[in-house]
Parts: C-alpha cells; sequence; structure tokens
C-alpha cells in the first residue's frame, strides 16, 4: 500500500466497542470485497470492503474475520483468515500478508489461512446461538452482482439453518459514525492532499484546456502524495455540463468566460476527502457568476451555522431550503409569491441534499432519520444550478462535529471569490 502504516490501537480499539455491543453468545462475520473482474483476465483495483478495513487494518483480498467475545475457547473470540502466501504468488503479484504482519497491522494474534476457513469454522460456530452478516444496508444502494458479505450470509444459513441470524449493519453503523482522534488524522491526511490538487488544478486553469488535462494534472498531485487516487469519479465539469449533478465525462474544452466544477477528493488509506470548487476559467468572475457563488457561499455560511448533533438530517435539509429560498429571490429566479405558494421552490435550482457523512466511504454509513451523533464528520455542499445562465454552483467543505463545535477540516483552503481569483493569479 502507498499509505504510511497504521497504528493497530486504531482497529483493536474499534473491535473492542464493537464486542461489547455483540449479545452474549453471538458469533459476527466480516468478509473482504471479492477482486471484481474486468475484462479478459484482468480485475477491477480491489478495494478493500469498509467494516473489515475499519475492524482489521487488512488491506487485502480472500480475508474473513470473526469476532466471538465470550466464547469458551479464548482463541477464537477473535481471528482472521487472510490468504495463504507462497512463492508464485509472491513472484507474480507480490507476498501477501504473513500471520506476523496481520497481528502488526491489526492487533489479532488468532491468524488461519482462508481456504481453511470451513473446516476451522465448524466446531466454533457450533457453540454459538446467533450468527451477525454484514449486509450492505446503504439505503441508496442497488446492484445486479452479488458481493461478498451476501455469500458469506448465505452460505451461513444454508450450512446452519437452526442458529438465528442477524444483522450487524446498524450496529457497527452507528459506531462508524462518530470518528475517534486516529480516524480524524486519517481523513485530515486525505484533505491534505486534496488541497494540494485544487491548488495544483488552480494554477493549471486557464482558456483552451480540456478538462481531462486538469484531472490529469490533480490525479498526478494525489498520487506523489501516497493517495491511491480519486475518493470517488472526479467531477471536472465547464460551463452548462456544471449544471448535470453527476457529469464524470470531462471530455470538453474550458471556454473563456466559463464557470468550471470541480467535485473530486483524495483517497488516503482508505479515507476520503470530498471538495467542490466552483473557478473562473479565464481567472475572474463576471459579475453574475460572483452573484450566485455569493449566494451559494451564503447558504454554505448558514448551514454551517446550524448543522450540530441531535439534528435531525431530513429537518436540517428543509431548513436549509428555506434559506437557499430567499438567495433565489434575490437572484431573480423566483418571487416571494412563488415561495408563498411553494415553500420547496429550492428544488428546481437546488435539487440535491446538503450535507452527507463522511468518512471510510464517500457516502459513509448514517442513519438518516436518528440524530446526527457527536464526531461525525460530514460535507456541507449547497448548490445553485441554472441551466438557462449556464452556471452550476456547488460549494463544499469536510466538518468534524466535535466537542460542541463544528470544526472545518478545510480550512485554508480558497473558498470565497477574492481568494479563488488570487489563487489563480
Amino acid at each position: 500500500m502507498k499509505y504510511n502504516r497504521i497504528p493497530q490501537e486504531l482497529f483493536v480499539e474499534n473491535r473492542k466497542k464493537l464486542a461489547e455491543k455483540i449479545p452474549s453468545g453471538s458469533m459476527a462475520f466480516f468478509h473482504s470485497n471479492w477482486e471484481t473482474p474486468r475484462n479478459g483476465d484482468a480485475f477491477f483495483s480491489f478495494r478493500q470492503q469498509s467494516d473489515l478495513f475499519y475492524l482489521s487494518g487488512v488491506d487485502q483480498e480472500d480475508t474473513l474475520l470473526v469476532l466471538f467475545p465470550d466464547c469458551p475457547d479464548p482463541q477464537f473470540r477473535e481471528f482472521i483468515f487472510v490468504k495463504e502466501t507462497n512463492e508464485k504468488i509472491a513472484v507474480w503479484d507480490g507476498a501477501r500478508l504473513s500471520p506476523s504482519q496481520v497481528y502488526e497491522n491489526s492487533g489479532i494474534q488468532s491468524v488461519f489461512w482462508y481456504h481453511e476457513m470451513w473446516q476451522t469454522l465448524h466446531a466454533i460456530i457450533l457453540m454459538a446461538e446467533n450468527l451477525y452478516v454484514n449486509l450492505n444496508e446503504n439505503d441508496r444502494f442497488t446492484s445486479q452482482v452479488p458481493y461478498a458479505n451476501l455469500w458469506m450470509a448465505q452460505e451461513l444459513k444454508q450450512r446452519y439453518p437452526a442458529h438465528g441470524i442477524n444483522r450487524i449493519a446498524p450496529i457497527l453503523s452507528r459506531l462508524r459514525m462518530s470518528k475517534s482522534a486516529l480516524e480524524i488524522n486519517l481523513l485530515k491526511e486525505a484533505i491534505k492532499i486534496t488541497q494540494k490538487g485544487l491548488y495544483r488544478a488552480l494554477k493549471f486553469i486557464k482558456p483552451g484546456v480540456m478538462e481531462y488535462e486538469i484531472e490529469a494534472e490533480i490525479i498526478h498531485e494525489f498520487v506523489r502524495n501516497r493517495s491511491l487516487g480519486f475518493a470517488f469519479d472526479p467531477i471536472i465539469a465547464s460551463g452548462s455540463s456544471a449544471c448535470v449533478l453527476h457529469y464524470i465525462e470531462n471530455n470538453k474544452i474550458c471556454n473563456e468566460g466559463d464557470l468550471l466544477l470541480l467535485d473530486f477528493g483524495a483517497e488516503y488509506a482508505n479515507y476520503n476527502g470530498d471538495c467542490t470548487r466552483c473557478i473562473p476559467v479565464n481567472g475572474r468572475f463576471s459579475k453574475r457568476q460572483k452573484e450566485v457563488y455569493d449566494a451559494v457561499l451564503e447558504v454554505h455560511e448558514f448551514a454551517k451555522s446550524i448543522l450540530k448533533p441531535e439534528l435531525l438530517l431530513p429537518e436540517y435539509h428543509t431548513e436549509v431550503g428555506a434559506f437557499t429560498n430567499e438567495k433565489l429571490v434575490q437572484l431573480g429566479l423566483f418571487t416571494s409569491e412563488d415561495i408563498k405558494n411553494n415553500p420547496k421552490s429550492y428544488l428546481k435550482y437546488f435539487m440535491h441534499g446538503t450535507s452527507h457523512h463522511l468518512g471510510l466511504d464517500v457516502h459513509d454509513v448514517m442513519h438518516r432519520f436518528e440524530p446526527i451523533p457527536v464526531d461525525s464528520v460530514l460535507t456541507i455542499e449547497p448548490g445553485i444550478y441554472i441551466p438557462a445562465e449556464g452556471i452550476g454552483i456547488r460549494i463544499e467543505n469536510d466538518f468534524w462535529l466535535h466537542d460542541g463545535a463544528v470544526i472545518d477540516l478545510m480550512e485554508g483552503f480558497p473558498i470565497t471569490t477574492e481568494e479563488i481569483e488570487a489563487a489563480m493569479g
């Protein structure tokens, strides 16, 4: 891995917190992601399943972590199966972790080879009453492709139909929402690399460059700073393309007078930054562009002023939307009568949420209708999109709700029109 070794204390503490939440007589299973076929004999780049990484720090395929906190045999209270390394693997792909390296990364002492999984598990499972399985419970997840933890759940249910099968996701996601100091340090590193990419782009952008050239400048800066790469497919959207929320073609020319929307972040040690800025291609905002940008920035500051633990995200989004209505009236896009007749008028020009949780996943685990817990990390990313004017503006920073304060983890990023123009100069 490109990133520096993470202290095993992070993963030891994460397992301890989860073990305290698992009912007596229960085992919990966490499988790595599968390698995903691409074409021919190629695979997509491997990315570890976030929950497994959160609990172990093991960043390779063919891995199964098992927790059985009150197992009568202490050896099996926490144990892990990893892919057995050999000379052929070492020559072709690089050696996989040895048991001592697994311990160094995770603090787990009981390490077995993955191919020994079922023969080892059988006797241990018979001592348990309940089996907790780790399914993808992101409420926006849809896929036609099966995944490893679903396969694991189906295997356990088929092999041990008399055991209780339970969901670990509601328990684990509540733990993951509150970030520890070590996690914040990893997020700060991802954000620091993101900032370097932004500054490099600001110095490069000018009329006539292609969107993909800007993408190339950013990824260059990321990789040279130990990032695996982009945390998600970057949006490099000039002109009217900025009004397409998930525009990722990045194949157009940046023209004189256009605004350029940049939505990107670096991934570091599986943790992610997420930043959005809108940049004048020629280095200077027009009067109208500045009006709209400043309106979005006011919404951004308003959202920051009300974001706090114990809020419910849907209520928060509605309150930010109501404030956005005022800005849309000032911009001449609505009248006060329009707003009175339809309090959700803002959805025409601001059609997405204001904030999402951030961490090991860019859209990190959360409970949408439960209060936001202390030490959550969330984005704030309001936007106004006016296709008729070819203007799409979104401004996004990452915030940590800690110790009664809303801490901007992107403090120092250029954010006002004046700061952006100065940085481009």
